[in-house]
């Protein structure tokens, strides 16, 4: 009889697959996140259970991410957990490592935690199951909410022949900027197995691009088919989200530049946004078409300005240096920081 066990997809790994923020995805859910060029995500999910008495042992079940963009809307990964239950022989289960690889295309909707409507299609190979599955995932933002939906199908479920869709959806409604609330529900379209589910406290952590959560789910390892099948224990644990710029490195080998104004340095500046304490000091501005924004860094740590359409945006800027940016057409432009994505502002030009 099969046991239940775990896959889910995210590029942060298929399904946490992507800045990954955990303000925009629940913790058996991906979302539609996929990383930037430039930055590899390292997402680290420990979850355990404590055995009945007298022993009580407790059992550790890890799952780490890495994904890294590979061109805009692009990302490939892996997800590896070093306990899962996926194949079982017989009775008795057969405990062994997991890995999974992916690719995910974003192919609608701006980057993670932009209003409206946002899809994405993730494959992958588990190779503990030997079996070619994929996900097409889909998330839907307004104000302090998100929605979440996941179709699933794996080619061989649970390492078994004959192909088996998998459906998820869940919920994530921001308290605050920095606290959210989340909760989801999976699981292969089969009477006889048993669904996958998970609650969390999602936070981001004050003064840095990480962001961390509290869990409680019955699904064992983060890949798309153990998202899709929860077991019969209870497992408590938490998610932590970190990105790496890879040119942050840039100084170990070319020295540290001097600070300095990148971009258009000649235009008029209407106005200038300041970077400090890991947030934008002004996060709307108005200005007339044919004007610039400078934006100055004074936080320890570098920053980009990354828009959020076909406008180009600035380099990594470093501390104490600005990037100044001129308009040529009206419209309302958003923006993010690249290694800091939670940080989000707007230029309104007129």
């Amino acid at each position: 009889m099969i046991r239940h066990a775990s896959l889910a997809l995210l590029v942060a790994a298929a399904v946490p697959l992507s800045a990954q923020s955990l303000m925009y995805r629940s913790a058996n859910l991906g979302g539609t996140w996929v990383v930037d060029p430039g930055v590899v995500q390292f997402n680290f999910i420990h979850r355990f259970y404590v055995g009945p008495g007298p022993y009580h042992t407790v059992v550790n079940d890890p799952t780490f991410t890495f994904a890294t963009g590979i061109a805009r809307n692009v990302a490939v990964g892996t997800q590896f957990a070093t306990h899962s239950f996926l194949i079982e022989q017989g009775s008795a289960s057969q405990s062994s490592t997991e890995t999974q690889l992916y690719a995910r295309w974003r192919m609608w909707g701006g980057p993670e935690g932009t209003e409206g409507l946002h899809l994405s299609v993730t494959p992958a190979y588990n190779f503990l199951a030997k079996s070619a599955d994929g996900e097409l995932g889909a998330d839907w933002t307004t104000g302090p909410l998100t929605l979440q939906g996941a179709a699933r199908v794996a080619g061989k479920p649970l390492g078994q022949s004959g192909a088996r869709a998998a459906f998820g959806g869940g919920v994530v409604a921001r308290v605050n900027h920095f606290v959210a609330l989340s909760a989801d529900v999976g699981s292969f379209v089969s009477p006889t197995v048993r669904a996958a589910w998970s609650a969390a406290l999602n936070v981001v952590i004050p003064g840095s691009p990480h962001t961390f959560s509290l869990e409680v789910s019955n699904a064992l390892t983060s890949t798309i088919q153990g998202n899709s099948i929860g077991q019969s224990q209870r497992l408590y644990g938490f998610e932590f989200t970190i990105p790496i710029h890879l040119k942050r490195f840039g100084p170990w080998f070319h020295g540290t530049p001097r600070p300095a104004a990148v971009g258009d340095v000649s235009a008029p500046v209407a106005t200038t946004v300041r970077l400090a304490a890991y947030k934008f000091g002004t996060d709307t501005v108005k200005i007339s078409v044919g004007q610039a924004v400078r934006w100055v860094n004074n936080d320890p740590v570098e920053h980009t300005i990354t828009f959020e359409g076909e406008e180009p945006g600035s380099p990594l800027i470093a501390p104490k240096g600005s990037f100044i940016h001129r308009f040529g057409k009206a419209g309302t432009y958003s923006y993010h920081c690249t290694p800091h994505p939670f940080m989000k502002g707007v230029v309104i030009v007129k």
